[in-house]
């Protein structure tokens, strides 16, 4: 797991480098600076598992301040034998989950909505997921991306691969077009498939590794917004 690199703005270098054994156990005694340090350092980590809970960046924000709250007040309870990160994990998802809770809380019941609507159920029937303007964008995305994938492919791949899966003529077809034997179109198509997932794949590995990306406007202000709300000289509250 790689660690934020937004670590390093804390306002306290000597402290960012402690363990976080050593700085939960700085910030059980109410040194809001090593809390910080513990924030910035988790930030992306928490960050994003909030937002694959609730699926929203505001909320996943919210959401991940409130549970540094909760943290903040029980890093006493805090216990060495166990990761510091699966600890603060646990307390995001929590909240996470708590508020997916009370959002469905507030959803009209389902017998309620298509009493009131009777065509409703119908009509989303008809719906198809597949025409909607975000599924739509979604695929032109693709599209454009494996398009630039099979632009790199090798030009006599390129030209198997297209006729094949593109324009799905047979293999008889694509032999005869090219003059070429069957057996290098069958060779030639499966290379260009090969190849075509492999580049596929690392473009997927790299936008999945920057996914619900955590810029450092996010964490200073995530970060910011939690310090302002603890009490005054990092004193908790006894209530």
């Amino acid at each position: 797991m790689r660690s934020s690199p937004d670590i390093v703005r804390t306002s306290d270098r000597a402290t960012a480098s402690l363990s976080d054994v050593e700085l939960a156990a700085r910030a059980a005694g109410g040194d809001s600076v090593a809390f910080e340090a513990i924030m910035r350092r988790h930030n992306r980590l928490l960050f994003r598992t909030a937002r694959s809970v609730v699926r929203d960046d505001a909320e996943a924000e919210d959401a991940l301040q409130e549970a540094y709250l909760r943290a903040w007040r029980a890093m006493a309870t805090f216990r060495a034998d166990a990761k510091l990160s699966t600890w603060l994990v646990r307390i995001v998802i929590n909240e996470a989950l708590a508020r997916l809770r009370r959002r469905s809380a507030q959803v009209i019941p389902m017998d309620a909505e298509v009493a009131s609507e009777p065509d409703s159920a119908e009509d989303s029937m008809q719906d198809d997921p597949d025409s909607r303007p975000e599924r739509l964008a979604m695929r032109a995305d693709m599209r454009r991306l494996i398009e630039a994938r099979i632009d790199t492919l090798p030009e006599a791949f390129r030209t198997v691969f297209m006729l094949r899966a593109v324009e799905e003529l047979s293999v008889e077809e694509v032999a005869a077009v090219l003059a070429i034997p069957e057996a290098t179109v069958r060779t030639r198509f499966f290379r260009a498939r090969g190849l075509l997932r492999e580049g596929l794949s690392r473009d997927i590995d790299l936008a999945t590794s920057d996914a619900f990306s955590f810029a450092g406007e996010r964490c200073d202000r995530i970060v910011a917004n939690v310090l302002a709300r603890l009490p005054e000289g990092g004193e908790r509250s006894q209530s």
